[in-house]
């Protein structure tokens, strides 16, 4: 078993090789992006398809104690908290609950600007090995070192390009993923509103 680990990580190595050191930064540009991404992805989890009033009346009837299956149930239950704290203050609980939900807000903002920095940042970077791989190309012609292998100059034009292709295998599903995160960002920006808004009201009416 260890020795399978240890050839894989050998042809692994190798492969990364090909491409220079542009190659193994774009690697660990990869897996920030997946941790970026991943994080994101669990942190908006929604939890219910229910209605937001429907989730609102629950929690309201259940004082609070229900299962919370997803980010919209910890914000409610955290709102409900902050205009139950208001209530003992002031009539008016807007203000306590936009501060409950603050930072709700900024967890699904987290790593936002991350993942659309390394989903500009790697095509760039994955150019820009493949102008490095191209000029060592061309200086082992000049010097006559490639010359001895005609597969030898397809070889090393090769290698310099793999660094370009795996610069848009690191942006092209980044860039596809984070604008999915974007707009499901907005839609629970817009949905905090209007817990806010819901519990407000009935807050008012009490």
């Amino acid at each position: 078993m260890m020795e399978i680990i240890i050839t894989n990580l050998e042809m692994f190595a190798a492969i990364m090789d090909k491409g220079g050191w542009a190659m193994w930064v774009l690697f660990f540009l990869n897996l920030l992006l997946c941790y970026g991404l991943g994080y994101r992805r669990i942190t908006m989890s929604r939890g219910s398809v229910d209605d937001l009033r429907l989730m609102v009346s629950a929690h309201m009837i259940e004082g609070g104690k229900g299962k919370c299956k997803g980010i919209l149930d910890y914000a409610i239950v955290d709102a409900l908290k902050a205009a139950s704290e208001a209530r003992t203050i002031e009539k008016r609980p807007r203000k306590y609950i936009e501060d409950a939900l603050w930072p709700y807000l900024r967890s699904i903002k987290r790593y936002s600007f991350l993942v659309m920095t390394i989903v500009i940042l790697a095509p760039l970077i994955g150019l820009l090995g493949t102008v490095l791989g191209m000029i060592e190309t061309f200086d082992a012609l000049q010097t006559s070192a490639m010359f001895s292998q005609g597969a030898s100059i397809s070889g090393g034009i090769s290698k310099a390009l793999f660094t370009t292709e795996l610069g848009l295998i690191v942006a092209v599903p980044g860039l596809i993923a984070g604008r999915s995160l974007d707009r499901l960002q907005r839609q629970l920006t817009l949905e905090f509103e209007q817990i806010t808004d819901i519990i407000s009201t009935k807050e008012a009416s009490r």
